[in-house]
């Protein structure tokens, strides 16, 4: 049997829903490890109920190439089921079955089975989840490794070099059969970004331009953490002799959304959490995706990586995250938000002058309320230390911190 490497953050979220009749939808990038999680539940049933029977099906294996539609998927789960013990369907990129809302809302109504999916790629999950099952599912975001997840599966201890390498390989599961070594594993990355990017964004979108596609892409890779605005990229490429409409622009970040392979951060106004229009942030979901594709060092990009790496802490705790602004121009680079809790992140390189600390920590104390408030950096010895009520913390301490 597959030796599985627990993740007990994903797998204690979960359990809570097994045997309840909602649909339990887990989404995510392809590679971080939706499908051994489902394995990890479906293992977590067996062992509590002998009886079980488990239906599984990975549309990425040829097993299981028959299932085109849901009358495939009908008819295949129908011959599965046992009468007289408790049924349990497992089904692994489920929207390469067309229609499969309808079985699945079929398969809820009456009860017939405890149902567990997953799928890579946004836009189906906001269009037919939402309209074909509205109210009879339940999302877990899975995300790519974090740091303690990372030390957890490469024998690591935290170290310079463990973050340096987190940094640098990112957080994709499967590198734990490989030697972090940057050839080495910059190829498998390589090959799971084109999958990405030609399986789940130009085949499924439609794409017709590749080639802007993928200059786009390293565009947004290169400037993870900046505003961005379509219309001065678009003035940009131009610059290069790529001419192409700002609505075009828009699309083509919305079908990288849409595959996980970036995300959006949104700019408010923390005093009263108004969104702007403009102004949005992009930043990757693996760290090693983005890094594969450029060939700059990590204490090229230090900045940008300790921007992206802290969006994804705060992402795989399960904030809503946000770019802050305040009414003098003053920027907060997160505002965090779960459930009555909200905290705020800087986010540095290091604290070179009095000016960037003076810039960093004077951001945050202009904010008048008492939710927690955070300076991230590379410095040695800064964790624990307090200014003003605001923590000043280091990078890899911050990474493995329970904030919600």
């Amino acid at each position: 049997m597959e030796k599985l490497i627990e993740r007990p953050y994903y797998i204690n979220m979960i359990s809570p829903f097994i045997g309840k009749n909602v649909i339990k939808v887990l989404t995510g990038q392809r590679r971080v490890g939706k499908s051994c999680i489902l394995k990890q539940l479906a293992n977590k049933i067996a062992e509590t109920n002998a009886d079980a029977n488990i239906i599984s099906i990975n549309k990425e294996l040829e097993n299981f190439a028959f299932i085109h539609t849901h009358d495939d998927l009908s008819k295949y789960v129908g011959e599965q089921l046992k009468s007289g013990v408790a049924n349990y369907l497992f089904i692994d990129e489920v929207q390469d079955i067309e229609g499969f809302e309808v079985t699945l809302r079929s398969l809820q109504a009456s009860e017939a089975c405890d149902i567990y999916i997953t799928g890579s790629n946004a836009k189906m999950f906001s269009s037919e989840l939402s309209t074909h099952l509205s109210g009879r599912y339940v999302e877990f975001p899975i995300h790519s490794l974090s740091y303690d997840e990372f030390l957890v599966f490469h024998h690591l201890e935290p170290s310079n070099q463990s973050l340096r390498d987190y940094l640098l390989y990112g957080g994709m599961p499967y590198l734990t059969h490989l030697p972090l070594e940057r050839d080495i594993v910059f190829e498998y990355l390589q090959n799971v970004y084109n999958t990405i990017l030609l399986k789940d964004v130009v085949k499924r979108e439609g794409i017709r331009n590749v080639d802007f596609l993928e200059t786009l892409a390293l565009y947004t890779a290169d400037n993870v953490g900046n505003l961005f605005s379509a219309n001065n990229i678009s003035k940009y490429l131009k610059s290069q002799h790529v001419n192409t409409s700002p609505t075009q622009i828009i699309n083509y970040l919305r079908a990288m959304q849409n595959a996980y392979l970036i995300q959006k951060v949104r700019r408010v106004d923390i005093n009263g959490l108004r969104m702007f229009e403009i102004g949005d942030k992009y930043y990757f979901e693996d760290l090693g995706l983005r890094n594969c594709r450029l060939s700059s060092s990590v204490q090229q990009d230090i900045n940008k990586l300790i921007e992206n790496a802290i969006y994804l802490h705060l992402c795989q705790q399960r904030f809503k995250v946000f770019t802050g602004q305040m009414a003098d121009g003053k920027e907060v680079d997160f505002v965090g938000l779960h459930d009555d809790q909200r905290i705020y992140v800087q986010a540095t390189y290091l604290m070179v002058d009095e000016a960037t600390r003076k810039r960093e920590f004077g951001n945050l104390n202009a904010i008048s309320d008492n939710y927690p408030k955070y300076v991230v950096s590379l410095d040695e010895w800064t964790s624990g230390s307090n200014v003003d009520g605001i923590q000043h913390v280091h990078l890899g301490d911050f990474l493995r911190m329970k904030l919600a």
